[in-house]
């Protein structure tokens, strides 16, 4: 088998990560609510993990999707009813991660199940959750493409936190927490702080050169892909910002 045949489905799923993300990531910042996908993905992830913990990864799609539209359902009626906002969606991902830790607290490999939730290997990723992911991602495209826009007020509001736990419950499992929240908030706050490039343009191809050199970088190295994906996307998305800031 080839490198390219080896590879190849990695490279598409990080693709698809980035523009779905990005979708997300702009209107996130725009808002001013930027740890709420990081919120609803710790909350999906404690869906995750009592079904890994407790039911030997028995449903865990309706798990992980249940938590994660859960979190989002509430974060959505609370920006129109709760005050301080991102210290109530804080306390929530605190709320979400001492759950993760306390159910994976009760199996033999806790701590490597925890590290797989936040931050999972995406370069031998099979073919068969390539394209689930895929066909799950591009539903959700054409959702906020087509029917997102033409809708107003409060079915606006849940539309987009709807679609945003439908994309996390699948980004959690095969890429983990911290990576989502990582490529939701880098590549479009990059995009954000230029104004040559439209935001999506620029963002969703800074995201796909990072986490392409990510990739790169993991396989060529030897170095835990979903934390090199980190560290490539929020460096790069720093550098960026500091770069603009300073010069600008």
């Amino acid at each position: 088998m080839s490198l390219v045949e080896l590879l190849w489905p990695a490279l598409v799923l990080a693709v698809a990560l980035v523009y779905i993300h990005t979708i997300f990531g702009v209107e996130i910042i725009k808002r001013g609510v930027i740890f709420t996908d990081l919120a609803i993905g710790q909350i999906a992830a404690s869906g995750m993990a009592i079904s890994i913990a407790f039911m030997e990864g028995a449903y865990q799609n309706t798990m992980t999707f249940s938590f994660a539209l859960f979190g989002a359902v509430l974060i959505a009626w609370a920006t129109k009813r709760v005050k301080h906002i991102e210290a109530f969606i804080g306390l929530l991902y605190a709320l979400g991660i001492s759950s993760i830790m306390l159910v994976l607290a009760q199996s033999a490999e806790g701590t490597e199940l925890f590290s797989r939730l936040s931050a999972s290997d995406i370069l031998f990723i099979s073919k068969e959750e390539l394209y689930s992911s895929l066909s799950v991602y591009i539903l959700v495209a054409l959702i906020m493409l087509f029917v997102y826009p033409k809708l107003e007020g409060i079915k606006k509001e849940y539309l987009f936190f709807l679609m945003l736990a439908i994309t996390v419950t699948s980004s959690v499992q095969v890429a983990g927490v911290l990576v989502v929240f990582a490529l939701l908030v880098a590549p479009s706050y990059a995009g954000i702080m230029q104004n040559k490039i439209k935001t999506f343009t620029f963002a969703s191809s800074f995201g796909t050169l990072a986490i392409l050199l990510a990739l790169y970088l993991s396989y060529t190295f030897d170095m835990p892909t979903g934390y090199t994906i980190i560290f490539c996307t929020v460096s790069a998305s720093l550098l960026f910002v500091v770069y603009k800031s300073l010069f600008e």
